[in-house]
């Protein structure tokens, strides 16, 4: 008897406490905050902590092999003063800037060709993801080849078309490297540019560009009047993602130059990796990756609020 007492209230207790979390899983504040915790949980994990260790290690001097000890903003200074390190501001820079106008500007003229009617349009579509596809260590390597002085198709198409006796120095040049680079970070991105924005004039409703007919506008002033501004949002979104990515490059560089020649095409991510992997000053390399974060920072704020605005 006392036993199945003991069970029956047990019983109860549980459903009595099934019942009392039922009741505050109902509430929406506090069923978010459990869907979220997770999420949250992950993200701490594994961008929260090393976010905050590379913070730490930027102040202090470890190296390989030693604990190090904390120094405060000196690895900055160190860096500032460093004529290496303000020529990769400069590069980063110049880099982003190019690149990523480059890449809207290609990317917009063939979201716009790719959204016309032709023959072979849906294969013109899944072609333009190529570029995109191909793992980019890879499709560096191929374009590395292509740049070689002696025997890339590039100096051999030069010579063979009469246009110089003698190609280039395509990543033995400053001015030419940095070139190079640039172009093959175009051609990787533009795909990501066209697809998304080619996604988005899809979605731009055709009692738009009939009203503005109706009203005499031509084809240039439907796209500046209709188009772009009911696309503008996804490009502003599109814009920070690359510049995001393109600020932080690493691959095409580390591979088609290694940041050469004479540190011409270093960004801030192959300096870091050169100081703080290649010297094994590692407290002086997070310094130098760290940089990036107040423009990036910045360039997310600044977008944030326009899209803000536009909404």
């Amino acid at each position: 008897m006392g036993i199945a007492q003991g069970t029956a209230e047990t019983v109860g207790a549980h459903r009595s406490l099934g019942a009392r979390l039922a009741r505050i899983l109902d509430r929406q504040d506090v069923l978010a905050y459990a869907l979220l915790t997770p999420t949250l949980l992950f993200l701490g994990a594994f961008v929260g902590y090393p976010f905050v260790f590379g913070v730490w290690l930027s102040l202090s001097d470890r190296v390989v092999g030693q604990p190090g000890a904390f120094v405060g903003i000196a690895n900055f200074v160190e860096n500032w003063n460093s004529a290496i390190y303000r020529q990769t501001v400069g590069n980063t820079l110049l880099y982003t800037a190019v690149a990523t106008s480059l890449r809207f500007i290609c990317g917009m003229a063939l979201a716009l060709l790719l959204n016309c009617d032709f023959r072979f349009k849906r294969f013109a579509r899944a072609a333009l993801l190529f570029p995109w596809i191909v793992p980019t260590a890879l499709s560096t390597l191929a374009w590395t080849w292509i740049f070689d002085d002696r025997y890339g198709i590039l100096n051999w198409l030069i010579v063979n078309w009469g246009i110089a006796k003698r190609g280039p120095l395509w990543l033995g040049d400053p001015t030419l490297a940095m070139v190079a680079v640039i172009a093959v970070t175009v051609w990787r991105g533009i795909p990501f540019f066209g697809i998304t924005i080619l996604a988005a004039l899809q979605s731009v409703p055709d009692e738009l560009y009939d009203a503005a007919a109706v009203d005499g506008a031509n084809h240039l002033r439907r796209f500046w009047h209709v188009t772009l501004p009911w696309i503008m949002p996804l490009v502003s979104v599109v814009l920070l993602l690359n510049i995001i990515w393109t600020f932080s490059e690493f691959q095409v560089v580390r591979v088609l130059t290694g940041g050469g020649p004479t540190n011409s095409t270093h960004l801030f991510s192959t300096l870091a990796y050169q100081v703080g992997m290649g010297a094994g000053r590692i407290g002086v390399g997070a310094s130098i990756a760290l940089s990036m974060f107040p423009v990036l920072a910045i360039v997310v704020v600044v977008v944030l609020i326009q899209l803000s605005r536009r909404q």
